[in-house]
């Protein structure tokens, strides 16, 4: 494990998580405690994933992008009996904590930062090696992942080792990893995708792991280069800044032997500039959710380009299938709802005894996606239920217009979305950032998509921007550029 100037051999690793767990016992956690954890990736991250999961307590994973107020409403509702953060963010958990009412408890820090809170570099490196002595059952809940979701309040997905072991499995046999990989884990580890699919599998098949604070472009192509990385998964975001930036024909990335993505859809333009650039370097496309631990479905490297924009068919330890909104299994072809049936599914949402039941009703999980499926189980996600546009008494897939508008030249990103509008209840909306020198306007935007839309898909609002807004995963947030151009229908 290379983290800075920080490198573990994996039995180093193995007596740190050891050393870790053994404090956290010494401050009074055991098995079903929650424990929070507020920061960006490091190696001590590392260290308590599987510190916790060796005693049985619940690891609760916070955004380190969230508010205090945000913070409080996870503390209070997962029940956490401490919290361990970043030396930087240990102002706004204490501020959440406060709000939270939480009193005594666990208060660790990581690196430098305010007094009175115990340092977790001296839980990594005093007192016994030994393994704790903690029984933890198939169907024991380690981790607690909190959505952001759609709704004001996130919820607390339940993860038990059978889950995760469970989907490890899938994603090493689907996404052929292996002992000898060397992967970049740039994206946040407090998200499952680069936790659950990538970090905790390497350490699972005894691969080695580069942790990196953030997905920064220079820093990342630097590190393939530095440490030969062979795997590296990105969103497709992170992997248009890759391609975007000056260091990605100067830097050696020939060490680079696989790809992948997920989070969301990959523009098909983008695809075929990856596999031009890269061509070397086999890609998957991963999809699923939180709770699926979180992979549902796999697009092989074999299937890319004639399969291009498919979520790929069920993982090895998956079931899925699309229902309408009775529940009833929909003919090959018809849009439906997305559901899986799998070992990878979560126990349900922690203290929501209502929302579990309707999410896994039928002993299936309800993702929410809309998609098609072909008659030998090639899945397309057509869109979030909450994405789909109705237009004048039509439904426009948002992702539809996103990957017409994708084939004009010039464009590095883009995404479209509906706006309350008073005559066609909403309307189509698209916000288009140009790559760097590229002058691009909105009548070219409006020429292009004229060509290849039907009237109703074509965006009613075109608006050239410099950037649009990502959480850290690198999703992009609709529901902020929804709020930010709502005034455009008002005009």
């Amino acid at each position: 494990m290379v983290s800075g100037e920080v490198r573990l051999t994996y039995a180093e690793f193995d007596a740190a998580v050891n050393r870790a767990a053994n404090a956290l016992a010494g401050r009074g956690l055991v098995k079903g405690d929650r424990l929070a954890l507020l920061s960006h990736n490091c190696w001590q991250y590392a260290v308590l994933a599987f510190a916790t999961a060796k005693l049985g307590v619940v690891l609760v994973p916070v955004n380190f992008m969230l508010g205090a107020d945000e913070i409080a409403y996870i503390l209070e509702h997962s029940g956490a009996s401490g919290i361990v953060a970043e030396g930087a963010l240990v102002p706004v958990a204490e501020k959440a904590l406060a709000a939270a009412g939480v009193e005594g408890g666990v208060r660790g820090r990581i690196g430098d930062g305010p007094a009175g809170w115990d340092d977790v570099d001296a839980w990594c490196r005093d007192g016994s090696a030994a393994a704790p002595d903690v029984a933890v059952g198939d169907d024991d809940p380690l981790r607690l992942m909190y959505t952001s979701g759609t709704e004001s309040r996130p919820k607390g997905v339940m993860l038990t080792s059978r889950s995760l072991i469970s989907q490890y499995v899938s994603c090493v046999v689907d996404g052929e990893m292996s002992a000898d990989d060397v992967e970049a884990h740039a994206l946040p580890m407090y998200h499952c995708a680069q936790l659950d699919c990538f970090f905790s599998v390497d350490v699972y098949l005894g691969a080695t792991s580069v942790i990196l604070p953030g997905p920064d472009p220079a820093l990342l192509l630097e590190t393939i280069e530095r440490e030969k990385v062979t795997k590296l998964f990105c969103p497709p975001t992170v992997w248009i800044s890759l391609l975007r930036h000056p260091d990605f024909e100067t830097r050696d990335l020939s060490s680079l032997r696989k790809g992948y993505y997920g989070a969301s859809a990959m523009p098909v333009e983008v695809l075929r500039e990856l596999l031009r650039r890269l061509p070397d370097v086999r890609l998957w496309n991963f999809y699923g959710q939180t709770e699926m631990a979180p992979l549902a479905t796999i697009l092989r490297p074999d299937e890319q380009l004639e399969r291009a924009g498919s979520a790929g068919r069920a993982a090895i330890n998956v079931e899925t299938m699309l229902v309408d909104d009775d529940g009833r299994p929909v003919r090959a072809g018809e849009v439906g709802e997305i559901v899986h049936r799998s070992p990878h599914a979560a126990l349900g949402y922690y203290n929501d005894e209502a929302k579990t039941e309707e999410a896994f009703r039928g002993g299936w999980f309800h993702s929410g996606d809309l998609g098609i499926m072909t008659e030998d189980g090639y899945l397309s996600v057509v869109d979030r239920k909450k994405d789909m546009i109705k237009t004048g008494g039509e439904n426009v897939a948002s992702r539809e217009v996103e990957e017409a508008i994708y084939e004009l030249d010039g464009v590095a990103e883009v995404a479209v979305f509906g706006i309350a509008h008073p005559r066609w209840i909403e309307a189509v909306t698209a916000v288009v950032v140009p790559k760097p020198g590229v002058a691009l306007g909105v009548d070219d935007v409006h020429a292009h998509v004229r060509e290849r839309l039907a009237g109703y898909k074509r965006p009613k609002y075109v608006v050239i921007a410099e950037s649009l807004p990502k959480n850290p995963s690198g999703k992009i947030l609709k529901r902020e550029l929804r709020e930010l151009h709502a005034p455009l229908a008002e005009s």
